[in-house]
């Protein structure tokens, strides 16, 4: 049986709380999942480097919540 671990990450900011879930990246070059979530809004990306991922999701994030709030 799979052992799953998952890293959650809390980032404070004037407005809420930004959480980062992390899911594998366990060894060099193996794959992971990053969701980032903010009040209702959540965004996925997968990727084999944890840091690059992490910062593409959170600016996914940015883009999503930008392009709602001009809506």
């Amino acid at each position: 049986m799979k052992n799953k671990q998952m890293e959650i990450l809390f980032l404070p900011t004037d407005r809420g709380t930004v959480k980062v879930y992390v899911y594998g990246f366990k060894t060099p070059r193996s794959s992971g999942q990053v969701i980032v979530s903010f009040d209702n809004v959540s965004v996925e990306a997968k990727g084999y480097r944890r840091n690059k991922t992490i910062i593409k999701a959170l600016a996914q994030l940015h883009e999503t919540i930008v392009n709602n709030q001009d809506s």
